[in-house]
């Protein structure tokens, strides 16, 4: 049975980052009390949040979701009607070469909101318990790899490939667990690859926008035919919502955009924008600085989601398109080029988390930039 739940004030995990803070900003528009907490690290950026502007309200707390204490403290403060978990460490490539962090973040992390969760929740009344809700966002890596056809869907088997989808994947089964075994209240929610304002420039789109601006190579993974699925981050948070307001206890959503394409066409797409709004001082078209590099290891060939079951039961739908000529993409790169301090804040701040957190080796061996989870240098518009 389907609740209607009207959540008056909400635990944001990481709800500094990309995704994040999108919902967050949805959320304030909705009248809504927001209460983030974020490690700002990196990824994490409290410009993200600093424009939101609605009938609600937030409230920033810089803390670690592994830290038990802090997150009891939190619940027994503000009594939350429901917590979304965003927290993750969620680079493929830093997987790779460090996954302790990831293992402690997706994992322990996530145990640690599920217990805090879990004894709040056992001390509320029947009403109260009813309408709680605790969602875990994850993602649709951790059903590892496609070929040439078919789709992920909820039904589809857990099968990650690298240290980052595998932590996840472990993160998403504690929440299947305490469900089944204590009772709580979960969804778990799983995405195609994200876009829009706002991402953290080691990821593909802002990248290689980057690179292209400041005529540096767009390095591309292999032969560039991997395939992914991209959804705006607008259309997954509202589907986000809808899990969280009237999506069904124990039950799994998951979210696409409809919108599959190679890494190479994705890099073209953003190369024809850039021609047309930002052209080469010499005149060459964009594609041109296009070169191929060493494939990453164990490289998932194609992702690919279908809403359908979210479509049904929550009436979800995207409003934005991809494509280089629609609003969705177009409006992503027009962004970044509006917003060159937040690019700077940014660039300054990696700059500090690089030099507190790996060797000189690792900061001097950029990696190479491929799909959803991108290289770690990047340089602002000059």
């Amino acid at each position: 049975m389907i609740i209607k739940r009207e959540p008056e004030c909400i635990l944001v995990t990481g709800g500094a980052g990309f995704i994040g803070s999108h919902f967050v900003e949805l959320c304030v528009k909705q009248g809504l009390r927001i209460i983030v907490l974020d490690a700002i690290t990196y990824a994490g950026n409290e410009e993200n949040l600093a424009d939101i502007r609605g009938d609600g309200t937030y409230t920033l707390i810089k803390g670690n979701i592994c830290d038990a204490k802090t997150v009891s403290e939190l619940f027994l403060a503000y009594q939350f009607d429901a917590l979304v978990n965003f927290a993750a460490e969620s680079h493929v490539d830093r997987s790779i070469s460090g996954p302790s962090q990831f293992i402690q973040t997706n994992i322990v992390g996530t145990y640690t909101l599920l217990e805090s969760s879990r004894r709040y929740w056992s001390t509320l009344n029947e009403t109260k318990k009813n309408q709680f809700m605790y969602v875990q966002i994850s993602t649709d890596e951790v059903f590892g790899s496609l070929g040439v056809e078919g789709k992920f869907s909820e039904t589809t088997p857990v099968q990650p490939n690298s240290p980052y989808s595998a932590s996840k994947a472990a993160g998403d089964n504690l929440v299947r667990a305490w469900h089944h075994t204590y009772g709580l209240p979960t969804i778990v929610t799983h995405c195609s690859n994200n876009y829009g304002p706002k991402q953290y420039p080691e990821k593909l789109i802002p990248f290689m926008m980057l690179s292209a601006l400041n005529n540096k190579p767009l390095g591309v993974y292999g032969t560039g035919l991997n395939v992914r699925d991209w959804i705006h981050v607008k259309d997954h948070c509202e589907g986000i919502f809808l899990a969280l307001t009237i999506g069904r206890s124990g039950q799994t959503y998951c979210f696409g955009g409809n919108a599959e394409k190679t890494n190479l066409d994705v890099v073209k797409n953003i190369c024809k924008i850039l021609d047309t709004i930002k052209p080469r001082s010499d005149k060459k078209p964009h594609d041109t600085a296009i070169q191929f590099v060493q494939d990453r290891q164990g490289h998932d060939w194609r992702y690919a989601i279908d809403s359908t079951f979210a479509q049904k039961e929550l009436g979800f739908k995207c409003k934005f398109r991809f494509d280089h000529e629609a609003l969705g993409l177009l409006e992503t790169i027009r962004w970044y080029l509006d917003n060159p301090k937040w690019l700077e804040s940014i660039k300054r701040k990696q700059e500090l988390y690089e030099r507190d957190h790996f060797s000189r080796r690792e900061r001097d061996t950029p990696l190479p930039a491929h799909t959803s989870n991108e290289q770690t240098t990047f340089t602002s518009i000059r």
